[in-house]
């Protein structure tokens, strides 16, 4: 497992509750798929290192979480795009966002 940084990811993305590292910590390492989902949402809208914290996850989970994951009304050209550059990098998927496309 990588080395994660719990504490930027509480500041960037936990900004708004009362969450502590060990938290973020027990919900990575733990089995709680809700927690995880959580994180995953929290993970995905805020963080400025989204590829490198993701890395956390096991890839397995963290399809599954992807593949089950409703991107919310709010924000969801900017979640919808991010989501989608998480699953071209993690499972090469094809990339949706036209403007990065190359052109041939």
């Amino acid at each position: 497992m990588s080395m994660i940084d719990y504490k930027r990811i509480k500041k960037e993305c936990f900004w708004d509750l009362s969450f502590t590292e060990k938290d973020i910590e027990d919900i990575i390492n733990g089995n709680e798929p809700k927690q995880k989902n959580f994180l995953l949402e929290k993970i995905l809208i805020n963080s400025t290192k989204l590829f490198y914290d993701l890395k956390g996850f096991d890839k397995e989970e963290l399809s599954h979480f992807l593949n089950h994951y409703l991107v919310p009304s709010f924000n969801a050209d900017y979640i919808s795009r991010r989501k989608n550059l998480v699953e071209v990098f993690f499972f090469d998927k094809p990339l949706l966002i036209e403007e990065l496309k190359w052109i041939t």
